[in-house]
């Protein structure tokens, strides 16, 4: 018989890699994150966002800590959470990183609106949630940040952009 004490033991022993090897085969929409405000304009692509409440409607998302730029978002209190399209790969690569382009030249690749907080909101993105920051909490190598949403935008005529197994794959809506 499995006590608490053993799970907890054997859960402690699990390593970083076998653990995002696991991950890797958990499917996650992909958003670009962004953010505007006095402390500055920052985005990125992520799939560690998820809803956590309808009443009133919140969002989280899940920062690597260890990208000191991502303080703008705490800083700037506002966060907007865009989910991409099918069509929206070569986006979710430049807001990886993986391109190596400034902020100003990621945001240069498509065109941006503004609902309630600012945050900057993807044109064509299947959904859009303008969130407001209510609480932070920080874990491990990442912020948290939990979001109520203020304003949102959505369509489903659109292919959405999934990544899975460490690659991107469309799924038919």
């Amino acid at each position: 018989m499995q006590t608490i004490k053993n799970i907890i033991s054997s859960a402690a022993s699990v390593e970083s890699k076998s653990y995002r090897d696991a991950m890797s085969h958990y499917a996650g929409a992909v958003q670009i994150v962004t953010t505007a405000g006095s402390a500055g304009r920052r985005g990125l692509t992520l799939t560690a966002a998820c809803s956590v409440s309808d009443n009133p409607p919140t969002i989280l998302i899940c920062l690597q800590k260890i990208h000191e730029e991502n303080r703008l978002f705490i800083e700037n209190g506002v966060f907007a959470v865009n989910t991409l399209a099918g069509s929206h790969q070569q986006l979710a690569d430049a807001f990886s990183g993986r391109i190596g382009l400034t902020q100003d030249e990621r945001f240069e690749l498509a065109r941006w609106d503004v609902q309630v907080t600012g945050a900057p909101i993807l044109q064509g993105a299947l959904a859009a949630f303008d969130c407001r920051v209510v609480s932070v909490q920080d874990h491990s190598t990442h912020h948290v940040l939990f979001g109520e949403v203020v304003g949102l935008r959505s369509k489903s005529e659109d292919e959405a952009l999934v990544y899975l197994n460490r690659r991107y794959h469309t799924l038919e809506l």
